[in-house]
């Protein structure tokens, strides 16, 4: 996919630099950081700052090789190759962007290996063909080093084939500006919800697996605009979504109204 129209990102540091210069010496880039931290959309203004078509795709535990790779399909009465997002990305030259690869299936990573060193080439076994990359495509892959443990977390050598780059939660004021661009929002309810958000990310007596994210911010923000009353936006916002346990969600609508 062509991404038309550019996405409205703000650089934090000097990641867009970098991701430019990772595409330019064909390498590989893996983007870590928590949930909701502009990844995402930093991977769709990098492909239309470059012009190269994207590819996204949300990796979980049920996706295989196969499913990036291609699978034999029934057309008719013929049994013919379909390429998948992977394949298809690297003979066509786009960005990929696996989100999430932590999540995927261990074979997910083998697939990969050999585009993220120096051969760029992609091996489809059950062909049997070998792809060799052109110079636009570029493998772009994230995870969550908060979130996964254990068995989900990528191993060391997976993490050194990619040049990485750390996300994370945007100063105030630069927060702020994004709640107030995605949404709309004036300056003085965008200071409360991201003051809000601050408060809740330094609770760690509550144990949450996830805390508020930007996305989460300007969620509200945006039920807010439109005019759902404050309280509640930032209710089913921005507190909910963190938990189930009514003792936490208690104390936490308990925090946020006392900041409204």
């Amino acid at each position: 996919m062509l991404i038309e129209h550019q996405p409205y990102y703000k650089a934090m540091d000097k990641e867009v630099e970098v991701f430019a210069h990772c595409f330019k010496n064909n390498l590989s880039v893996l983007l870590k950081g928590p949930t909701g931290t502009g990844k995402t959309r930093f991977v769709e203004y990098m492909a239309h700052q470059l012009g190269v078509p994207l590819i996204t795709v949300a990796c979980h535990e049920e996706t295989s090789a196969t499913d990036l790779t291609g699978r034999y399909i029934l057309k008719g009465a013929e049994t013919v190759w379909q390429d998948g997002p992977l394949t298809r990305a690297v003979r066509e030259g786009c960005i990929i962007y696996l989100d999430e690869i932590a999540e995927a299936r261990p074979d997910v990573i083998v697939a990969i290996h050999s585009l993220t060193d120096h051969r760029r080439q992609l091996f489809l076994d059950k062909v049997p063909e070998e792809i060799n990359a052109t110079d636009s495509f570029m493998l772009v892959a994230s995870y969550n080093p908060g979130y996964q443990k254990g068995f989900k977390e990528l191993k060391p050598s997976t993490r050194q084939r990619f040049v990485s780059i750390a996300f994370d939660y945007p100063a105030t004021k630069a927060e702020q500006e994004i709640v107030e661009q995605e949404s709309g929002i004036d300056t003085s309810d965008s200071k409360k919800l991201v003051k809000i958000a601050s408060k809740i990310r330094n609770l760690n007596e509550l144990g949450l697996m996830e805390t508020v994210s930007t996305r989460l911010i300007v969620d509200t923000a945006k039920l807010i605009k439109s005019g759902l009353p404050k309280r509640l936006s930032v209710e089913v916002g921005m507190i909910q979504p963190l938990s189930d346990d009514e003792e936490t969600l208690t104390a936490l609508k308990d925090l946020a109204d006392l900041m409204i």
